[in-house]
């Protein structure tokens, strides 16, 4: 007897399109979202395919190692020059920040 299949054997119906994920080549997928009266491209990047660099929060200041799903958001007026790499909780708890994120006595001054 051979194993189950957990896949259905057509080709594409996973239900998303290939015009449904605009993420290119980050694995994930794209929207826009209004923040602080502008909009943002926002792309989801799965962990498989954050690899080879680390990149530093900017709601909690903290690293994101290779490998961790995150969120690349950048104003959709300056275009791509002005990504940011964000955790997704920072990302989605963006409104509840304050504007100067202190740092503990022990975090490093990068």
């Amino acid at each position: 007897m051979s194993p189950r299949r957990n896949r259905p054997k057509g080709a594409g119906s996973s239900g998303r399109s290939a015009e449904d994920d605009r993420s290119g080549r980050y694995g994930g997928w794209q929207s826009t979202e209004s923040w602080r009266g502008e909009d943002w491209s926002v792309r989801h990047v799965a962990g498989s395919s954050a690899r080879g660099k680390s990149y530093r929060c900017p709601g909690c200041d903290q690293l994101i190692p290779d490998g961790v799903p995150h969120v690349v958001a950048w104003p959709e007026h300056s275009g791509v020059d002005e990504r940011r790499h964000w955790h997704k909780a920072c990302w989605n708890a963006k409104d509840r920040r304050t504007t100067r994120v202190q740092r503990s006595r022990n975090a490093p001054r990068f």
